[in-house]
């Protein structure tokens, strides 16, 4: 497992968001936190995932490593996004959302990052830094994959625009692909 680190805000909440391919990804998010923000920030208080409801119905015990349920187009969305905005409000949360909402291949070029995000920030009252990571997995040369962590600090809520996430996201993600094109042995 490779992480391209950014710098980390101290006393500040986190949003972390991550490309979402596989069933794997809130692990690799998690050890991404720990390797990469609690190492520079280690006043961390949670960890929380926001998990579409039917997914999180189909594994329940999710909920007893901090993911919680969100179901677009109900009723009870508000309640998900002041809940995770509440969540926020306190330094030292990590809130992990997989911003495109479905799987998709970790190849991709454009992430789709649907509102919901901005739906959250604009909850926030505390102080938030936005991170970003374009996790790409390669087998190269060897039998068993590595993990690359491509991490992009994406500003705090105070300053957030959601179209200028999503163009700096998508460039990010296109840059780290880029990099894995060749495979060099100095990697």
């Amino acid at each position: 497992m490779k992480i391209n680190e950014v710098e980390v805000l101290k006393n500040h909440s986190y949003i972390l968001m991550c490309n979402h391919f596989s069933f794997w990804d809130g692990f690799w998010a998690g050890y991404l936190c720990l390797k990469s923000i609690y190492k520079q920030e280690p006043n961390l208080k949670g960890f929380y995932i926001m998990v579409l409801e039917k997914q999180l119905a189909q594994h329940k015990w999710l909920t007893r490593l901090g993911c919680f349920s969100i179901a677009p187009g109900t009723i009870t969305v508000g309640e998900s996004l002041d809940y995770a905005a509440s969540i926020l409000d306190v330094p030292g949360n990590i809130f992990l959302m997989f911003p495109q909402g479905n799987l998709e291949s970790n190849h991709v070029r454009n992430i789709v990052v649907k509102p919901g995000i901005a739906e959250i920030v604009k909850r926030i009252e505390g102080n938030c830094q936005l991170l970003w990571s374009s996790n790409l997995i390669e087998y190269f040369e060897s039998l068993k994959p590595s993990v690359y962590f491509h991490m992009l600090n994406c500003g705090t809520n105070h300053e957030f625009n959601l179209e200028l996430l999503t163009a700096n996201i998508n460039q990010h993600h296109k840059l780290a692909i880029q990099k894995q094109f060749r495979f060099t042995n100095s990697d």
